[in-house]
């Protein structure tokens, strides 16, 4: 069945979300400087790795860092480490974590944890919901931003609170900061003062860096030296993980400097959602370079609409449309360097259309 949204978002000239399309040329361009001759790493080991982990370690203020393959992996090796050293099987998060939602309960089924979900789906984590948990942690998980609600964040001063309470009464508290560059322009903090408020730390190498696949674990020296024990029995350390590492290295080197760009971008295109008929962002003005489009219709009844307003434009907006009832829908955006190469008389083009098409069908 040919899916009308993905077809013309694939034939449009601009394509507004992320930054390109995740092809074989990502990696070619991440190589294109690279000496031929440089050693490859070899089990966890070598020059690539070694230095590279060093790098985002220093960056991040922790004393070390370890790659992996995926964020999945580190998290949960991360989680299990600090429930050992706690003497206790119990972490929390929120009731939309990565870990609750996407990973087929990969932390209950392969360490035997048990997870206490704080707040409800429609917000994020407060300071209040971790001093009445009922129940003793070894760990509280926080995801900045919380991506499955539009990418909602506490605000700083919660975030010193939560870390001066678990630290007070001996909960280690881990950032899944999957997406943790893209909240600095919001907190207006730098990365190594969002960091020194946990005691680990994840970060991904292909969200809003763009890298082909892979993510970074860091804390004290300690806790390193366990996560690279488990990232062996994981299966994590392939025989090399070097172009993960060289893609991760130089996007991130390239993008590094632009999450500014990105949610200030993201603000601008949110406001030019929210400015057409029957269509509201969540939240309605970002906080990182990610937001979720609702409507108050049916995924059926917005599709083709989309899918007229990319062919009719040329600007695709969106390739997928999820619904969330029979008469409710959403998408989500994630900013990346496409918006800002676009014209911006094209983009405002898209959401006149948008909003005409939406009056068309809805005002009564």
């Amino acid at each position: 069945m040919t899916n009308e949204l993905q077809d013309a978002f694939n034939k449009s000239t601009y394509q507004l979300p992320g930054n390109g399309r995740r092809n074989v040329q990502v990696l070619k361009d991440a190589f294109e400087n690279i000496d031929g001759q440089l050693d490859s790493d070899i089990y966890g080991t070598g020059k690539v790795i070694e230095e590279f982990q060093d790098k985002i370690a220093a960056f991040l203020g922790k004393e070390k860092a370890v790659f992996f393959p995926s964020g999945t992996m580190a998290q949960q090796i991360a989680l299990r480490i600090w429930c050992e050293e706690i003497g206790l099987q119990k972490v929390a998060y929120h009731p939309l974590s990565h870990l609750e939602i996407h990973e087929e309960d990969g932390l209950k089924e392969l360490h035997n944890i048990k997870t206490i979900l704080l707040a409800d789906e429609t917000r994020v984590i407060e300071l209040d919901d971790v001093v009445s948990m009922d129940e003793d942690v070894a760990c509280l998980l926080l995801e900045l931003p919380q991506r499955e609600i539009g990418g909602q964040l506490p605000g700083y001063e919660t975030l010193v609170g939560i870390s001066r309470y678990c630290r007070k009464n001996g909960i280690k508290l881990h950032l899944d900061g999957a997406r943790l560059l893209e909240v600095l322009p919001y907190y207006e903090k730098t990365v190594t003062e969002v960091c020194e408020l946990f005691d680990s730390v994840y970060l991904s190498f292909y969200k809003g860096i763009g890298g082909v696949a892979g993510a970074i674990l860091a804390g004290e020296d300690k806790f390193i030296g366990k996560s690279k024990v488990w990232k062996r029995r994981y299966g994590g350390d392939l025989i090399s993980l070097y172009p993960y590492i060289i893609s991760a290295d130089y996007y991130f080197d390239q993008r590094l400097h632009k999450m500014t760009e990105y949610y200030e971008n993201a603000k601008e295109l949110a406001g030019f959602y929210n400015s057409c008929h029957n269509v509201t962002t969540l939240p309605k003005i970002p906080v990182s370079n990610m937001f979720h489009v609702h409507f108050p219709h049916s995924k059926e009844e917005i599709e083709p609409i989309l899918a007229e307003v990319i062919r009719e434009t040329g600007v695709g907006i969106i390739n997928h449309l999820k619904a969330t009832g029979e008469s409710s829908s959403y998408f989500e955006v994630s900013i990346g360097d496409r918006y800002q190469e676009f014209p911006k008389a094209a983009v405002k083009n898209a959401f006149l259309q948008l909003d005409r098409l939406m009056k068309n069908k809805f005002s009564f």
